[in-house]
């Protein structure tokens, strides 16, 4: 019980502290996620990649179950939608709110105050899939046809950029200069806290309406997800940590790039509003339950 309210409940206080600064300040949502997106979380990522500890095998077993998970999680919300006989816009929606998770501003916390450093390392290989999934897929799937578009936003984003040089960095051995590396680190440090208050903000204003579209998505992306997950770990045999960080960063509800995405290439952007909220709120439920899980592996 411990473990789970030590990981809940510094993630959802900084959450209440962005949803009042969202109520009662004039803040910039676009300029603190800029922030976020650009500079912190690739700083973020390129540290953590230049300094990680983790092997190979945990490395390729995490990118391989996330990506088996969210092609699972694809044809379930897309079955799902042609069962329904949503209209065109309404699907796209659908399995893009579905598959897309907020493995950044919600898992990365959650995952760090749950399963600590040597956790955090395994939710940032989750992190870089599940954004290379979201806006490599994402405009093509929106939009349709649209894999020049996907192509442009991957080369675009920052954390490609990120990657590539802590991957360098690392294979390399290159020693930074002048302490460069504790620097990177303290900018890279500040991503976390900086997402929760974003996605407090978010929540702050967008009205929380639950219907059967947004239940049923919150429900593939709470419940589904990360059952699919432990069976994909127990096959591919990951190690217990891989494993519950595997469960744990597909438990993670809608993420918030999903409505900026619909908005530019198509889709329902006031359901998929209404469903980053929706399953956000949820997962403060369903997260605990999730974790208490994996940790009787």
């Amino acid at each position: 019980m411990n473990v789970i309210l030590s990981a809940l409940v510094p993630v959802s206080f900084i959450i209440a502290i962005g949803i009042v600064a969202g109520r009662t300040l004039s803040l910039e949502r676009s300029t603190l996620s800029q922030l976020a997106v650009y500079i912190l979380t690739p700083a973020l990522i390129a540290s953590s990649l230049y300094e990680t500890t983790l092997s190979s095998d945990s490395t390729f077993g995490l990118i391989l179950g996330y990506l088996i998970v969210s092609l699972c999680v694809f044809a379930i919300a897309q079955s799902l939608g042609k069962l329904l006989k949503l209209p065109s816009r309404s699907q796209k929606s659908l399995i893009a709110s579905s598959v897309f998770a907020n493995t950044g501003n919600m898992g990365l916390p959650f995952v760090t105050f749950a399963l600590g450093e040597a956790g955090l390392e395994r939710a940032i290989i989750c992190l870089i899939i599940s954004s290379l999934v979201i806006f490599s897929t994402g405009p093509g799937l929106l939009q349709g046809g649209g894999w020049k578009e996907s192509l442009r936003l991957t080369i675009k984003l920052p954390l490609i950029w990120a990657i590539m040089a802590g991957l360098l960095l690392r294979f390399f051995s290159i020693q930074l200069p002048l302490r460069l590396d504790d620097g990177l680190e303290l900018l890279g440090g500040a991503a976390i806290p900086i997402a929760l208050i974003v996605l407090g903000i978010q929540l702050s204003a967008t009205r929380f309406q639950l219907g059967l579209y947004e239940g049923l998505t919150a429900v593939i992306r709470l419940l589904v997800a990360p059952a699919i997950a432990y069976g994909v770990g127990h096959v591919l045999e990951l190690d217990t940590l891989d494993a519950q960080v595997l469960i744990l960063q597909s438990a993670m509800p809608t993420a918030v790039n999903t409505v900026v995405l619909i908005t530019q290439f198509g889709g329902d952007a006031s359901r998929a509003a209404r469903t980053v909220v929706v399953s956000t709120v949820m997962s403060l439920a369903t997260l605990p339950l999730i974790l208490w899980l994996s940790l009787l592996l």
